[in-house]
């Protein structure tokens, strides 16, 4: 074998050539390697796979409790939008009737209060039979022995009664007198428009200015309505408008932020416009001011209810009577416990719904 003349010398040999890789498809792609698998580290775990359905039956269970109550707004709602018409000759004869018991309560399932009064007297009568049944398998030994019977002496209801019932009379009386306020102020308002009209009517008397003065006579007929259709919630005021304003007046009222405001600046540009001496327009300017009035005292009482305060009292103290009535009075009555708290939460309920429906003002 031949020995190379420098064996400590590495030499590469120039023939040496790189062999031609092989020509790939043109539709072939080489195989990639796959990312690498990055796991998120968070201190918040994933959903369990089941989430969804159990907030669906949470959302499911939660709207038929909400059924009745719901059910029993709607009426409610559409109870307090209906009219109230003034009382004539034959309706004071109907309700003075000594059948009047009878036609209550034969229309008592047409009463709003009375319907309203379902979802809270429901909940505690079934309260009452929850404690009924539980108290009834203790007695029949079919729980264990430590579970006690629920019962307590009836000493803390009689100390606490007359409290309860001096909250519910300064509640009634304090709602008659917003009922009362309500009812003077509307009817200081329609007789002012009464008395406004009647001026006009009687002090212009100028020929050409007939055309202005029914406008203006249409405005003050207007105002009443639209106070009406401000502090009565769910009130239409376009289709109560409609037959006293002309087209652009109405679209005037309707895109204004206050409409009883904005029919008072009608009523003011009219009586400018009217060929009056100065002494007729400012005597009847100075009837504007009734109007002013009446929004005020309307705006007061619907903006400021009773003090928040004292209604929620009220109505934690008759939730915490009724849920322990049963407990109370478990001793004496057994099962009557049943038909007893049903008896006494729609009649105490029934004043509190009262109070709560009377505080609005008495618009007709």
């Amino acid at each position: 074998m031949a020995q190379s003349p420098n064996p400590s010398k590495l030499s590469f040999s120039s023939t040496f050539t790189l062999k031609p890789l092989p020509r790939l498809h043109p539709n072939l792609t080489l195989p990639t390697k796959p990312p690498p698998y990055f796991k998120t580290l968070s201190s918040i775990s994933p959903p369990p796979p089941d989430s969804k359905p159990t907030t669906s039956k949470a959302l499911n269970l939660i709207s038929l409790l909400r059924a009745i109550p719901d059910w029993s707004d709607r009426i409610k709602e559409r109870g307090m939008q209906q009219s109230r018409a003034l009382y004539n000759h034959e309706k004071w004869v109907q309700h003075r009737s000594s059948l009047r018991h009878v036609r209550h309560v034969l229309s008592s399932l047409q009463s709003r209060v009375i319907l309203s009064l379902v979802p809270p007297v429901l909940a505690f009568t079934l309260v009452a039979v929850a404690i009924a049944s539980y108290n009834t398998a203790v007695d029949l030994c079919c729980l264990p022995g430590f579970f006690p019977v629920l019962r307590a002496s009836s000493l803390p209801y009689q100390l606490t009664a007359p409290a309860l019932a001096l909250l519910l009379v300064f509640r009634t009386e304090a709602s008659y007198s917003r009922f009362q306020e309500g009812r003077k102020a509307w009817t200081k308002v329609i007789a002012g428009a009464n008395d406004f009209a009647s001026q006009v009517i009687s002090g212009v008397e100028n020929s050409s200015d007939e055309s202005t003065k029914t406008a203006l006579l249409h405005y003050i007929m207007a105002f009443p309505v639209a106070l009406k259709c401000h502090v009565m919630y769910g009130s239409d005021i376009g289709r109560d408008l409609q037959n006293l304003l002309e087209v652009d007046d109405l679209a005037v009222v309707l895109n204004s932020k206050h409409r009883p405001r904005c029919i008072i600046e009608f009523i003011s540009q009219t009586l400018k416009v009217l060929n009056l001496e100065e002494s007729k327009r400012t005597m009847l300017e100075s009837n504007i001011s009734c109007f002013h009035e009446g929004i005020g005292v309307c705006e007061q009482l619907m903006g400021i209810p009773i003090p928040l305060s004292y209604t929620r009292l009220k109505s934690r103290f008759l939730v915490l009577w009724h849920l322990t009535l049963p407990i109370i009075l478990w001793d004496d009555c057994h099962w009557m416990v049943v038909p007893a708290t049903f008896i006494s939460a729609a009649s105490l309920f029934c004043i509190e719904e009262v109070c709560i429906s009377s505080g609005v003002i008495p618009v007709t």
